[in-house]
């Protein structure tokens, strides 16, 4: 595919194409701004275009010559698809109905409370699925439409999705001790009924939901998208994260021991700088005897990509743990 950002009067000292691939540089040829996109083994490129000004100011805006966005929880972003791109399917089906309730408990060690927002088909017990990042999760991964879809068509029985707020994401679900323990203690117990409980999350909520399985075991199943499972060996560009040295450790330690086995999906796009770690990851949980299996998607680190994974992926996991 070949990129176009007309700039007839030459306004613009440089234009770069900004996404989750390496950045590139656009030619100038005396009209446009032009650039050749190999997307490979990509169905999707989510990107955004940085304009240089001739004193050096940079402003990063989307590309108004492509209609197509996709949202995000740093906002809007341009898309490129393949021409065999196709959204899931179960988006065209009429999804159950759920109703939602909100809650609140305190997580002792976390100095505040977690909102929860709980959506349900049905009255009384049901299993229940737990997402990191609940309300990103729902709203730009579409996932209780998603489970109206799967209950709707019978690959899933009737269960619950718990969303929880991500509060101070980057100290919670980057290895804490605390936050481990405040989710088994005090957030999985105010889920009145959290009957076999599997537990889900992208990025660091992924790393987040493992390390609590590690540290409590209670959790009957793992679904991990691009975990932020950071190794020197191919993370050092990440060291600036300010919990960088602590994920390290506690990455290490997962790969030694990640609590008491149980079923683990994993997803992760086909050229994200996470998949060598999260194939580590998944080597090391099949050795300590987990059922591991990750599945590379042809998208980048996401939501719209974690969205196209929930089925059959997820679907397999939840049908499998709650059979």
């Amino acid at each position: 595919m070949t990129l176009r950002f007309a700039d007839p009067e030459h306004r613009y000292a440089a234009v770069r194409l900004k996404s989750d691939l390496p950045d590139a540089a656009f030619g100038y040829d005396g009209d446009h701004w032009n650039l050749d996109v190999d997307l490979g083994p990509l169905d999707r490129l989510e990107y955004q275009l940085e304009l240089e000004h001739p004193g050096g100011e940079r402003e990063t805006v989307c590309d108004p010559a492509n209609p197509h966005r996709a949202p995000g929880a740093f906002g809007e972003k341009s898309v490129l698809v393949s021409a065999g791109y196709e959204a899931p399917a179960w988006l065209q089906t009429e999804p159950v109905p759920g109703e939602i309730t909100e809650i609140a408990p305190r997580g002792r060690g976390l100095r505040r409370t977690v909102p929860i927002r709980i959506w349900s088909p049905a009255a009384g017990t049901l299993p229940l699925l737990v997402a990191h990042d609940g309300p990103e999760y729902d709203t730009l991964s579409s996932l209780t439409r998603y489970a109206g879809a799967m209950i709707a068509t019978d690959e899933l029985p009737p269960f619950r999705v718990a969303m929880l707020s991500p509060g101070h994401r980057d100290e919670w679900y980057s290895g804490s001790a605390h936050y481990a323990r405040a989710l088994a203690t005090d957030l999985l117990p105010a889920l009145e009924d959290a009957m076999v409980p599997v537990g889900a999350g992208a990025s660091l909520g992924a790393l987040a939901m493992l390390h609590a399985h590690a540290r409590r075991g209670v959790l009957a199943g793992l679904f991990l998208q691009s975990g932020s499972f950071f190794v020197p060996r191919h993370d050092a560009h990440e060291s600036r994260f300010p919990r960088y040295r602590r994920i390290v450790r506690v990455v290490r330690e997962l790969q030694r021991d990640a609590g008491p086995p149980v079923p683990v999906t994993m997803t992760c796009g086909a050229r994200e700088e996470n998949l060598p770690n999260n194939r580590l990851m998944a080597r090391a949980l099949t050795t300590q005897g987990f059922e591991a299996t990750l599945h590379v998607n042809p998208d980048l680190h996401n939501y719209t990509g974690w969205r196209d994974a929930l089925h059959p992926h997820l679907t397999r996991l939840l049908a499998r743990v709650w059979a």
